[in-house]
């Protein structure tokens, strides 16, 4: 066996034609075969071998086999971020259903909705979600409740092992991811078992295979998460799970384990670097470093690239699937205020207002099409309509939402959610613009720019900012800054100090929840 040759067979294209089940278990045995002493998950002091796991996998899939859970079911999940977690998914997927891993910050209402429309029949949960799991389970009638940390006593039926392959096929549910919810009802984005192959394979190019040791800090159920997890996983790696995220806590996990690679999303990097005692940790067996989610300002990815070991990609696309593009920000630093290019077999065009394709340099809607794309969402055909677009060609790309454009060497530049963007007195503004300038300010850590109704011009931009530590400036400066390198048609009316910004799980700054108070206001004025 060279050096290079992988302990472990890697996931290859033509193990799984379309006729043949998919071998997901089956991978997951040949680590355990492979190097069954190899760490599989770190969870503080807990640290599981390739061979425990398996172990723990197999016995959950008899169970599941005995709870009536095969091909075709759901099995819902809410917990933190765990070993057991790992455990369960993995033998959800392995005996051929599909894994709906359920937020657990919801409101009550909104899990309740998520777990009727999932039609799940098993809710695994961990003890501090158990509550809000008994709260959900009454919303939605026949639900089995299963405690994680209980797995060993749930259904010790002794029966036959299920089949070494399961029955899924590559066109059946993997697993289900829901929207947020915060514009509406949550949406179940289904990945199929093609999609998530396709990118275990795409993603293990960036050194995600049997010797990465990987920190797990951002939820489980997002899919942020899961595209790093699930390659490290397959190839027969190591992951460190991280229950709850703080800044000094992660560089004590990768000095320790001697992390070589992580998933962050910008809002992490930012409090990592921020972090007092960054400089006295030892960095150095970082390999890769990934972002995704959220916007990552050039400024932080530049901080990342002199302050941090290892190279650093930022990755942009959907859960949904569809564009895929990739910036390698030391290779190309000229270019950090871009989210790169499109990854080989994805192609990425902008759009005018009509769904007419614009030409390199011009502002459009962006769609993308790729090798992994969703189904579809589930049970909503309609909502699944809307968001494609086709080409002349006969092609379905997928609607990002995003405003951007292409520059001339292919490069990808995000402007603004497209229900984001600001019409004030006939012109568009793009929030990205202003708060890349509000950030240059020595004094500012973090900026959204929102719109706000104005009686002269309809809607005007309004800056929040959040100040670094110790820093002292006065609004009105910050805005005199920012307008004298803005047009004319771009200036904000006002700026407002803030002393944090409401984010999601993952990071993306909540600008509805910004501007719902103004919003508010000038309706009830209205009337």
């Amino acid at each position: 066996m060279t050096e290079t040759e992988p302990l472990i067979p890697r996931l290859q294209p033509a193990d799984y034609p379309d006729h043949t089940p998919v071998a997901f278990t089956e991978q997951l045995r040949r680590a355990a075969g492979a190097r069954p002493e190899h760490v599989a998950l770190i969870d503080g002091d807990q640290a599981t071998t390739w061979a425990e796991l398996f172990a723990r996998v197999d016995r959950l899939r008899i169970k599941l086999a005995a709870a009536g859970i095969g091909r075709g079911s759901m099995v819902a999940s809410l917990a933190e971020n765990s070993a057991a977690h790992v455990v369960v998914y993995l033998a959800v997927v392995g005996i051929g259903a599909c894994m709906v891993p359920l937020p657990g910050g919801a409101h009550p209402d909104t899990l309740g909705t998520m777990l009727r429309d999932s039609g799940a029949a098993l809710l695994f949960h961990s003890p501090a979600l158990a509550a809000a799991a008994q709260a959900t389970a009454t919303q939605t009638g026949e639900v089995e409740l299963v405690e994680m940390d209980r797995l060993d006593g749930w259904r010790n039926e002794r029966l036959p092992a299920p089949a070494d392959r399961s029955t899924a096929n590559l066109d059946d549910p993997f697993d289900m991811i829901y929207s947020s919810g915060t514009t509406g009802d949550p949406k179940g984005i289904l990945h199929d078992h093609r999609f998530r192959l396709r990118q275990i394979l795409r993603m293990s190019s960036y050194g995600l295979d049997q010797d990465a040791i990987l920190t797990m800090s951002t939820p489980f159920y997002s899919n942020t998460t899961l595209v790093a997890v699930l390659p490290v996983l397959l190839n027969g790696g190591t992951v460190v799970v991280m229950r709850k995220f703080d800044a000094s806590g992660f560089l004590a996990l990768c000095a320790r384990h001697r992390v070589s690679h992580a998933m962050l999303v910008p809002v992490q990097y930012d409090r990592i670097l921020d972090a007092a005692d960054f400089d006295r940790f030892d960095l150095s067996a970082f390999r890769v470093k990934l972002s995704t989610s959220a916007p990552f300002p050039a400024r932080l990815k530049r901080e990342v690239l002199r302050r941090w070991p290892g190279k650093l990609f930022e990755i942009y696309g959907m859960t949904e699937g569809g564009v895929s593009t990739v910036l390698d920000c030391g290779r190309f630093p000229d270019k950090l205020d871009s989210v790169g290019r499109p990854v080989e077999g994805a192609e990425v065009r902008i759009l005018d207002d009509q769904g007419h394709e614009l030409p390199r340099g011009e502002i459009g809607e962006v769609v993308g099409r790729s090798p992994t794309m969703m189904p579809g969402y589930h049970n909503a055909p309609a909502k699944t309509s809307e968001i494609l677009w086709k080409s002349p060609q006969g092609e379905d790309f997928i609607r990002t939402g995003d405003m951007g454009r292409l520059d001339a060497d292919g490069f990808l530049y995000l402007l603004d959610r497209r229900k984001d963007m600001i019409l004030s007195g006939g012109f568009n503004i793009y929030a990205a613009d202003l708060e890349q300038v509000l950030t240059r300010h020595d004094a500012v850590a973090e900026a959204a720019v929102i719109a706000i109704p104005s009686d002269a011009w309809g809607e005007t931009p309004l800056g929040l900012v959040v100040l670094k530590p110790d820093a002292q400036v006065e609004a009105e400066a910050l805005r005199d800054f920012a307008n004298r390198q803005l047009g004319k048609t771009q200036r904000l009316s006002a700026v407002e100090i803030r002393t944090a910004l409401p984010r999601s799980d993952i990071g993306k700054i909540l600008k509805r929840e910004l501007r719902a108070p103004y919003w508010e206001h000038a309706d009830r004025t209205a009337e």
